[in-house]
């Protein structure tokens, strides 16, 4: 028969590892379930994310137009400032300005339309042919300049003997219409043309 074997109970000391270590104590706090319940995070409904994206949309698009806007009032009034002179005459396709000329008998001052009485310019525009059109931009450069040589006035309009609604206009007192047919750039008004001749 065999005895049974009991081995000898040794009680050894552990010290502290200097790997391992001890793991923190986790305090019981009683928590209230209310609380818990205030802490949870919920989740919007479909309805309130999309409604949320859309005001984000609309306040994104709102900055843009602000934006743009306050650009073009900037440019506006930048232009305002640096704009011609008040006597200065530009030719109306390339210039912004109350005063222009549109052709050598056609000009705007303060913004309005004038026709020039008794004479009439080669077309730009409306030319027939290249050589009129050529002598209509001849006419309306000379008519610029004479136009910025001096101080304008205007008459009131009046209707001319071939029905047109014009205008004097004269320069440092001087009549630009027959100061143009002078220099060549016009003729008196009611004469065949010989513009493209």
């Amino acid at each position: 028969m065999s005895k049974h074997w009991t081995p000898p109970s040794h009680s050894a000391v552990l010290k502290g590892s200097r790997i391992r270590r001890d793991p923190a104590r986790v305090s019981k706090i009683r928590r209230d379930p209310v609380q818990l319940e205030r802490k949870k995070v919920e989740r919007r409904t479909d309805e309130e994310e999309m409604l949320f994206g859309v005001l984000g949309v609309l306040l994104i698009a709102v900055a843009v137009v602000a934006l743009i806007l306050g650009a073009a009032i900037f440019t506006i009034i930048k232009v305002a400032d640096n704009g011609p002179p008040a006597g200065h005459f530009g030719q109306c396709y390339n210039e912004n300005g109350p005063n222009c000329v549109m052709d050598g008998d056609t000009i705007y001052v303060a913004g309005e339309r004038v026709e020039i009485a008794g004479m009439d310019a080669p077309e730009v525009l409306d030319s027939r042919c290249a050589g009129e059109r050529s002598r209509g931009i001849a006419a309306a450069v000379a008519m610029a300049d004479l136009l910025s040589s001096g101080p304008v006035t205007v008459s009131r309009p009046f209707r001319d003997e071939f029905g047109r609604d014009v205008r004097i206009v004269q320069v440092k007192g001087k009549d630009v219409g027959k100061a143009m047919i002078r220099d060549g750039f016009a003729q008196r008004a009611g004469k065949p043309d010989k513009w493209c001749g």
